[in-house]
């Protein structure tokens, strides 16, 4: 299934009544959908990384619908000392083909690991073709996964670097950073035309943030279709995350693509697992999540967690000892123990796939209640909401929508939804729920008209 960039600037937006989330995508049937899932590893620190089906399926219960492979250029180019392996395709392979059966799209974003040197105030000289040598080994990646429909698209560079070359981040971005993308993209699409291509803006010095914000601002269009901006946060000041998130919305209008977070989460300690309270407690740090993923929601922007692994990732790499991003406690590549106080708010509710289009949606962290409007469009086939009921509403949920429809699920019995009040035109055999992947399933709303407002809530008994 192919996506889409859906994507408007609506240049009257404060006069509306309300705003329609302009971030997200379409799909081939028109859906509007939100993506979010996890940064999966090839490899970390202390080697090869690997998953099976069972970490698929744990991936899809904790709400993706996406993964963003994260590529070794020294395993895909001619960079010195760097060959072409065709067993690191092959786990490529696997990868996507494990999303696939798992309904999860695909994103790959090339990083310069696997280069014994690789030296950013060279490469962008190019003085020895550096520029043909790393399309090249897109090339690679493009030419294989072309006729695949559940590979999204490209982040074409990940984290570009000025460090010490003599330029100011405005002149490196457009003298050197946006005629590459505009390379990049120009022969991606002679080869994917209808794929995405995502992309980043210059990663700052240490020392050199503005409002906080590690990442140079994009003031130039792009010019170029079918793009995403993929910026990373990793704020870990509360009051800094809404303004971050405003001038890459800002960007985004600049470059005319709509925003996907292609990591975010600030990272944790050691120390954070056996913590409640303090600087590096979970507390802390829950408040601080659910303060991101509170803008991310209000936005309506897709978004990607570092990392799907183990603690095997542990490095001194901060002030405060052993820190990661990754999401479980277990020390192995790839685990099952999850750090509970960020991933519950991770995998939130949210909608997935909405016939129609999505006109707001947020979860109250506080109440376990999702909002969600919406104006339906049922020539558009089935939508997915992700529910998450094994760790939001182990006391069962109830569905609202607007003041005629209340349905319910009770997990005491196995009779799946149920329905407690509906006008006569309600078929509730539209409605599926899908414990496996913690999934509500419409395959029609109740009625096309202008707006629904849908709403769900804890327990079975909350209908006033």
């Amino acid at each position: 299934m192919k996506f889409q960039v859906c994507f408007v600037a609506f240049l009257f937006m404060s006069l509306m009544s309300f705003a329609q989330i302009k971030h997200g995508l379409r799909d081939d049937l028109g859906r509007h959908v939100i993506p979010r899932g996890f940064v999966v590893n090839t490899n970390d620190h202390k080697g090869e990384v690997f998953f099976n089906s069972d970490d698929y399926a744990r991936m899809v219960r904790m709400g993706a619908n996406t993964q963003v492979i994260r590529l070794e250029l020294g395993k895909l180019s001619d960079f010195p000392g760097c060959k072409l392996q065709p067993n690191y395709l092959k786990k490529l392979d696997a990868l996507v083909a494990l999303g696939r059966h798992h309904g999860i799209k695909t994103v790959f974003k090339m990083t310069v690991y696997g280069i014994d040197k690789f030296v950013w105030e060279e490469f962008w000289l190019n003085k020895k073709e550096e520029y043909k040598t790393y399309i090249d080994a897109w090339r690679v990646i493009w030419k294989r996964f072309s006729d695949d429909e559940s590979v999204l698209g490209y982040d074409v560079v990940n984290e570009p670097r000025k460090l010490t070359m003599d330029i100011s981040y405005d002149d490196l971005t457009n003298k050197y950073l946006i005629p590459l993308y505009q390379q990049i993209i120009d022969e991606c699409q002679k080869i994917n035309v209808d794929k995405m291509v995502l992309f980043q803006s210059i990663f700052m010095n240490k020392g050199e943030k503005v409002d906080k914000n590690q990442y140079a601002e994009i003031k130039s269009p792009i010019n170029r279709k079918n793009l995403i901006f993929a910026p990373h946060i990793y704020q870990n000041d509360i009051d800094f995350i809404k303004r971050n998130m405003d001038r890459f919305n800002k960007e985004s209008n600049t470059l005319n693509a709509p925003i996907l977070v292609g990591e975010w989460g600030f990272p944790t300690f050691a120390r954070t697992d056996t913590l409640i309270d303090g600087n590096l407690g979970q507390l802390k740090y829950r408040e601080l999540y659910i303060r991101t993923a509170e803008v991310f929601d209000r936005m309506g922007v897709g978004s990607i967690k570092a990392w799907f692994l183990g603690n095997r990732t542990m490095q001194n790499f901060l002030p405060g000892g052993q820190s990661t991003w990754s999401i479980f406690s277990d020390s192995t590549d790839v685990g099952t123990v999850e750090r509970k106080y960020i991933t519950d708010v991770i995998s939130r509710p949210f909608p997935q796939t909405i016939a129609g289009d999505i006109q707001s949606f947020l979860f109250n962290h506080a109440t376990r209640s999702l909002d969600l409007k919406i104006k339906p469009d049922n020539s558009k086939g089935a939508s997915k909401l992700f529910i998450g009921a094994n760790r939001h509403y182990p006391d069962g949920f109830s569905i609202l929508i607007d003041s005629d429809i209340v349905m319910f699920y009770n997990p005491l019995k196995n009779v799946g939804l149920e329905t407690y009040k509906s006008p006569t035109y309600f078929d509730p055999s539209n409605y599926i729920w899908n414990a496996n992947t913690q999934k509500l399933i419409i395959l029609k709303w109740p009625k096309d008209q202008e707006y629904l407002n849908i709403k769900i809530i804890p327990g079975i008994h909350n209908f006033n």
